[in-house]
């Protein structure tokens, strides 16, 4: 999503080919999300020449937490960190304590980082954000 943003904001709009290339992922696995995400309405797509994926720029930022319960569920910010079904205060396993700090640290990060400003942050610093011929060229 932050690649599609990225690229949105230099007027581009990326296929599922490319953005399953540029961020190292499966085809088919990228095609699956990205066709779940624009059910959920979360990003939208043209297809033909000139096509491919974008966010709708009326809409507000988009909180990184959002796209992980589309895709994943919530369970990494209500579960618990050994696996647990009946873990809970009151029933608490050897990680319990721990990983509520943690848990509420990532709720924390990805409640206030958006695809939007990660994005604009990638862009101001020069960040790549998956593979590029640049970067593969300068290895050789």
């Amino acid at each position: 999503m932050v690649y599609i943003q990225i690229q949105n904001l230099k007027d581009k709009r990326p296929g599922v080919a490319e953005i399953a290339h540029e961020i190292e992922a499966p085809f088919f696995y990228t095609a699956k999300i990205f066709q779940r995400l624009v059910k959920q309405g979360f990003v939208r797509s043209i297809k033909g020449k000139g096509g491919g994926f974008f966010l709708d720029p009326e809409k507000k930022d988009l909180p990184l937490k959002d796209i992980i319960i589309a895709i994943e569920g919530d369970e990494l910010f209500i579960g618990c960190g050994f696996g647990l079904k009946n873990c809970d205060a009151n029933n608490p396993c050897p990680l319990h304590h721990q990983y509520g700090l943690i848990r509420d640290e990532i709720n924390h990060l990805v409640t206030s980082e958006t695809i939007q400003s990660l994005a604009l942050s990638s862009l101001k610093s020069n960040i790549s954000l998956g593979y590029s011929r640049e970067s593969s060229e300068k290895r050789s």
